[in-house]
């Protein structure tokens, strides 16, 4: 047992909409500036000798462990009188309340939510964001149960979530697993309303910054049509997109019947941070269906307190990066040479990440809640969002191509979210399944080469059958190369990765040395400029910093070219190839003949 102080300051206001549902949340932001609430939970009567209180350990989309309980402090329990209830803290993540004779329960705590990244808990003096997973306890008796939350927040600010609405301020959800997927916006914002095809839409922006409301709001009316490209139904009435322009966070993620979209104030203007934007908006869009209505059985239900593995989170965030570009392009939001840069961009990514030749992209789905970034991730392992990405493509113009562009890796999704919908959940053996049923061959071996296996994708072929070419552009020129990339710091070149088994790697260089001179020639601002001069093939001393110690060590350069491969539509396409490409991407080949 504790002993607490801490008294909270509107026990009497939870609990005068406990008649509304089972279980009632409400929050009090009094201090928003300190980043504080104060949160109440109401449970109906509980008839055990005790009954255990839970904080998420992690929020959905974001595939991660984050001990979001590290928030919280002054928790206290009370009975249906308003008597204090002995408790002890079992886990990092779980209280448990003790009872002498059946009550309802009460617990109040206090949250500070500072994490704006995190999108799961963030208040400041002009909003808060509200995650349920940043804020709301549960308990496994209850998580069926329904649930109402109450805010009590500064005068002027304004209350807007996915879910319903029930009064200014107040919401309402089915079941625990609703509410931590609808997150709340609430704060000094901009809001904007639209109907489309009988659907309901709202725009809803915090923060100042470089953006085009009018454009948005086009283009996200463009986006919305386009669910019915893949999908037979939509999956709501109405969809929220809420937008933080920051000081500097950046990133999103999908709920059930909204998203949160984070982008520095002034990274909305240019067109290639606009596309940025509502590429993402797209993103989190098509997870409407792949993910919030269909997801791999690994994830269904949601653990909130434990790591949940599947193999096959290439599918649930590769394959919505994959179908981003598609809904942008018949939308006519996006271009095909716009389309073609993107791709460019992910496949030179691949070809530079040596890890595409180590882990498969099943493996780097199981282990998404350990894998690292940096100089060893990129050499050693894949992510999901990339890697799963091409992997769809390849299987998409396989598809295409070995059907007569009759049968497409939309098919699959479409299957997908008519026989695995929730809660059922879909393992490998299922999509398998789905893909024989569709092409009427078995693709297991494929399987295994591409997804079971590391992903070595033959993109010339695979990219010939629409009719686009991956080449280096006319004026490329060969070059002397490290295979490495630095940046400048002070008058050195910090390396920041090496790639495994490249010359540099074999020669002992590693991330953290600080060039300082390539054949007694100090470096200059950049890696090209330092070794311009030099040939492929040529043997250096590079002098580096090491631990402060200058150090030496021989390397031969290697080949390269001073321009990136570029994915380009092929002047004269084949007949077959245009009508490939048109049923790959849903418009016209750029130099398809007219018919």
């Amino acid at each position: 047992m504790k002993t607490l102080k801490y008294t909270s300051l509107f026990m009497a206001l939870a609990a005068q909409f406990s008649a509304f549902a089972d279980v009632n949340y409400s929050i009090q932001i009094k201090e928003p500036a300190h980043h504080l609430a104060d949160v109440a939970v109401t449970l109906p009567r509980i008839n055990n000798a005790s009954i255990d209180v839970k904080f998420p350990d992690w929020r959905t989309g974001r595939y991660e462990i984050l001990d979001l309980a590290n928030g919280v402090r002054f928790f206290e329990a009370k009975d249906g009188q308003g008597k204090a209830l002995t408790w002890q803290k079992i886990d990092k993540s779980t209280w448990r309340v003790n009872l002498t004779e059946p009550t309802q329960v009460t617990v109040n705590y206090q949250v500070y939510a500072n994490e704006l990244a995190l999108r799961a808990r963030h208040i400041d003096d002009s909003h808060a964001f509200i995650d349920a997973s940043g804020f709301f306890m549960f308990s496994d008796e209850f998580r069926d149960e329904p649930v109402t939350v109450k805010l009590d927040v500064p005068k002027g600010w304004r209350s807007v979530s996915g879910m319903e609405s029930t009064a200014k301020h107040q919401f309402v959800a089915p079941n625990y697993d609703v509410l931590i997927d609808s997150p709340i916006e609430t704060g000094i914002n901009k809001q904007h309303s639209f109907a489309v095809d009988g659907k309901q839409y709202e725009l809803v922006i915090w923060g100042e910054g470089n953006y085009d409301e009018a454009l948005m709001l086009q283009d996200l009316q463009k986006l919305v049509k386009t669910g019915s490209l893949i999908w037979h139904d939509y999956p709501f009435e109405r969809y929220v997109f809420m937008v933080h322009a920051t000081s500097g966070a950046g990133g999103a993620t999908e709920h059930l019947n909204s998203t949160i979209i984070q982008r520095p104030r002034y990274k909305f203007a240019s067109r290639e941070d606009y596309l940025a934007f509502i590429a993402t908006a797209a993103h989190e869009f098509i997870h409407t269906w792949n993910v919030k209505n269909y997801r791999p059985d690994g994830l269904v239900p949601y653990d909130y307190l434990n790591p949940n593995y599947s193999d096959l989170l290439w599918i649930s965030e590769g394959s919505t990066s994959y179908f981003e570009d598609f809904l942008l392009l018949s939308a006519g939001i996006s271009t095909n040479e716009e389309y073609f840069k993107g791709l460019t961009k992910s496949l030179n990514r691949h070809l530079n990440t040596p890890g595409r030749a180590v882990q498969s992209v099943a493996e780097t789905s199981f282990d998404k809640w350990i894998n690292q970034g940096g100089d060893h991730g990129r050499n050693y392992s894949t992510n999901i969002y990339s890697e799963g990405q091409l992997v769809s493509m390849a299987l998409d113009i396989t598809l295409l191509d070995e059907s007569d562009g009759k049968v497409s890796y939309r098919d699959v999704h479409k299957a997908l979210y008519r026989d695995f919908k929730l809660p059922k959940g879909f393992n490998a053996e299922d999509v398998k399944g789905i893909l024989k049923s569709l092409s009427g061959k078995d693709y297991s071996q494929w399987w295994q080469t591409y997804v079971d296996e590391p992903a070595l994708l033959d993109f010339d072929t695979l990219l010939n059958k629409v009719g686009l070419e991956y080449v280096y552009p006319d004026k490329a020129k060969s070059v002397a190369k490290l295979n490495v990339e630095a940046k400048a710091n002070g008058q050195l070149l910090e390396l920041s990765f090496v790639a495994k088994d490249s010359e540099a790697w074999q020669a002992g260089l590693t991330s953290g040395d600080k060039l300082v001179a390539i054949n007694k020639q100090h470096v200059r601002d950049s890696l090209a400029n330092s070794l311009e001069g030099f040939k492929a093939g040529q043997e250096v001393v590079i002098d580096f910093i090491r631990r402060d110690t200058l150090m030496s060590t021989k390397v031969v350069l290697a080949t390269g070219f001073d321009k990136d491969k570029q994915v380009k539509a092929l002047q004269q396409p084949s007949e077959r190839q245009a009508m490939l490409y048109q049923a790959w991407m849903g418009v016209a080949h750029p130099n398809a003949k007219a018919q």
